[in-house]
């Protein structure tokens, strides 16, 4: 057998040595870079969290507003078919009430003729 490398029991030992080290060094903690704008993205992320919450209010508040306007609508047209019931009743009395008169001036006019007649 011919060996190429001449390693011996040391070599080997070292070798190995060096693996392990390399090995822990990867998971030894790398040195932390602190963001320069990390704060000024806290502030901009704030405010855009503050602008969808101010958004998501608007909106509830105009869906709560178009609700409370659908119902006076409602509202305003059941009275207005009750007014436009009660203006229909008064105009039928109305209308009783005239022909009411009107039979009783006949029924007047009537008996006026007939005293006249027997006159």
């Amino acid at each position: 057998m011919n060996f190429t490398h001449d390693t011996g029991f040391a070599d080997r030992l070292k070798t190995a040595a060096e693996a392990k080290k390399a090995l822990l060094a990867g998971f030894k903690p790398k040195p932390t870079v602190t963001d320069p704008k990390f704060e000024e993205r806290g502030a901009l992320r704030a405010a855009e969290l503050d602008q969808v919450r101010q958004a998501r209010t608007q909106a509830k508040a105009d869906k709560k507003q178009a609700a409370a306007d659908a119902e006076e609508a409602i509202r305003a047209q059941a009275a207005a078919v009750e007014a436009a019931a009660l203006d229909a009743k008064r105009g039928q009395r109305k209308e009783r009430q005239a022909l009411s008169k009107a039979e009783a001036k006949a029924k007047r006019d009537a008996r006026y003729a007939a005293r006249k007649a027997r006159k």
